[in-house]
């Protein structure tokens, strides 16, 4: 790997990170929430595999429950390093007065995964056709979004290379922009960051449970939101 390779996990971190920290105002608002998610892929041969992720949030304080998404997609292997897939997302708002708000988005996106030290480290870029259904009219309101996302996880004991087991400790970050119609989102073109601090344990070759802090940063249209987030997550290969 050359140098410019192996500099360019820690260029892209602190880029995210810079634009990341100084996001929340004085008056924005402050939420905190819970968030459960299980992250599953399933390879059937050398070219292709399946992709899924099931998640359930919390509303404020961790009243009740307020989100439900359920994402599923099919994976084409490129290499041992890059991989596209497509999909489909449910994304449903609960608990509003009257019938659950639902959302629909087709979604595309591109991994590309490398070594950086002791890291495994992931970068995704994903585009997402949305069709959000309005509170008062419910209409669907048409509008794209890009997504940039950055991982790392470092093994606390041994090297990426024979890490089967054991403690680790992850580092992600997601940068969210609005790149058609923004007009029917937040009305800007940087939608929102999540910046996420976790440790876990690597059960088996199949098997991870991590538990973290989320930082979320929301670019409302009238007010910012800045949600403080425990998320407790299970990844599964196969």
């Amino acid at each position: 790997m050359t140098d410019h390779a192996r500099l360019l996990p820690a260029i892209l971190v602190a880029l995210t990170l810079s634009i990341a920290s100084p996001l929340a105002r004085a008056d924005t608002v402050q939420q905190h929430s819970g968030w459960a998610a299980w992250f599953n892929t399933d390879r059937i041969n050398e070219r292709w595999g399946f992709v899924s992720d099931v998640q359930l949030r919390s509303a404020d304080d961790l009243k009740e429950a307020q989100n439900l998404l359920i994402r599923p997609g099919a994976t084409y292997f490129i290499d041992g390093q890059n991989n596209v897939s497509a999909g489909y997302a449910y994304v449903a708002t609960l608990n509003n007065p009257g019938d659950n708000l639902v959302e629909h988005r087709i979604w595309q996106q591109f991994i590309h995964t490398q070594t950086w030290r002791k890291a495994a480290v992931t970068h995704r870029f994903r585009l997402e056709q949305r069709f959000v259904e309005q509170l008062s009219t419910r209409d669907r309101l048409f509008s794209q979004r890009l997504r940039y996302f950055i991982r790392g996880v470092v093994p606390l004991r041994g090297d990426k290379a024979s890490f089967t087991e054991g403690p680790f400790f992850a580092f992600q970050n997601e940068l969210f922009f609005n790149v058609q119609h923004r007009d029917h989102a937040n009305g800007k073109t940087f939608d929102q960051n999540r910046l996420f601090l976790a440790g876990g344990y690597r059960l088996s070759s199949r098997y991870d449970l991590e538990v973290g802090y989320l930082n979320q940063f929301i670019n409302g249209r009238v007010n910012d939101t800045e949600n403080h987030i425990i998320q407790v997550g299970l990844y599964s290969r196969f």
